[in-house]
């Protein structure tokens, strides 16, 4: 029997809706995929869910938002079928409210921690122990994802404490509700600088990587994925399993990200 079509009073991030277009009447027969996702997902998850669509007629619905906000709304109810998250620590808790499918949580992918400027000229950085950030940034901003809530602005935070930055750059962070939202800020020139994945800067064209953070200064960033305990269609199985395919690592690892599944 067909899902009926689900709302989401949870949901305001932006939202991805794939439908088969002229095939309508397969619609009505096909699986409803519903799926949470990290905003630095976006242009690589898109890509994955437009194939299978195409191979498979099953709908894919994703919304995309900080980690933090979209474990949240999953633990309030916000009906979903699989969630990936660009931090451990938010799967944790959607795992520990009962809310992941037994057996199904992997680690699917892996980013790195990048110092962006505004524009395509931004001059290298070598980001390490006493980086005059401060001097960089002059009378601007600093974009950050949420440093106490989102993982990029947790990881950010936490490379610039190890690197002994933060205390000179704490009051010139402009803080983003998200990845995406940190990286437009640099990205139209509202701050000369920000920090993101590599992912997102690969994705505008608007900004430089000048920089990137040794691994060591942070937490290694992992995107754990699981299945969720309210997925019921075998397109929503089909589609968990088809984000570790191969076809699908390939997409993944053009747009940037590391492969750890």
């Amino acid at each position: 029997m067909p899902r009926a079509a689900r709302c989401h009073p949870f949901v305001g991030a932006a939202t991805l809706a794939l439908t088969v277009g002229a095939f309508a009447p397969s619609i009505a027969r096909a699986d409803e995929v519903i799926v949470f996702a990290a905003a630095s997902l976006k242009d690589g998850l898109d890509a994955v869910a437009a194939d299978f669509q195409a191979a498979t007629g099953n709908a894919v619905t994703i919304s995309y938002a900080g980690s933090n906000a979209l474990a949240t709304q999953i633990i309030q109810g916000a009906p979903a079928d699989i969630f990936i998250s660009a931090a451990v620590s938010w799967m944790d808790e959607v795992e520990k409210a009962g809310l992941v499918t037994p057996g199904t949580r992997s680690d699917l992918l892996g980013n790195t921690l990048v110092l962006v400027a505004h524009g395509k000229d931004g001059a290298s950085v070598e980001i390490g122990p006493g980086l005059d950030l401060a001097g960089l940034l002059g009378d601007g901003k600093l974009s950050m994802a949420l440093v106490d809530a989102v993982p990029a602005g947790q990881y950010g935070k936490a490379a610039l404490e190890s690197l002994g930055v933060w205390s000179t750059v704490e009051g010139s962070v402009a803080q983003a509700e998200n990845v995406r939202a940190a990286l437009a800020l640099v990205s139209t020139g509202e701050a000369p600088y920000g920090i993101v994945y590599t992912t997102d800067a690969v994705a505008d064209d608007n900004v430089t990587v000048v920089g990137t953070f040794p691994p060591d200064s942070h937490k290694p960033i992992v995107y754990p994925a699981a299945l969720l305990a309210g997925a019921a269609d075998e397109g929503d199985r089909a589609f968990f399993e088809a984000l570790a395919a191969d076809s699908a690592d390939a997409t993944f690892a053009a747009h940037g990200f590391a492969i750890l599944n």
